[in-house]
């Protein structure tokens, strides 16, 4: 769910996708909890889709995350 989240959204400069651009859909619109949202961020990074700055404030897909959309 977090990474449709993420191909859903217009990434920004340098394709960076805001992390309140997911959170938020991803807490209100489908009511998932904060936990459920962690545990979805954790694995899409752990599964090499997505990776987390380190500032925690955007992430940006991988080349892997990009082919699961292609």
């Amino acid at each position: 769910m977090i990474v449709e989240i993420a191909n859903s959204v217009e990434a920004g400069q340098e394709g960076r996708i805001y992390i309140e651009l997911i959170n938020g859909p991803f807490l209100f619109r489908e009511k998932g909890t904060p936990e459920e949202y962690k545990a979805g961020l954790d694995l899409a990074i752990e599964r090499g889709w997505l990776e987390l700055d380190r500032s925690g404030t955007f992430v940006r897909f991988t080349q892997a995350g990009s082919d699961l959309f292609a």
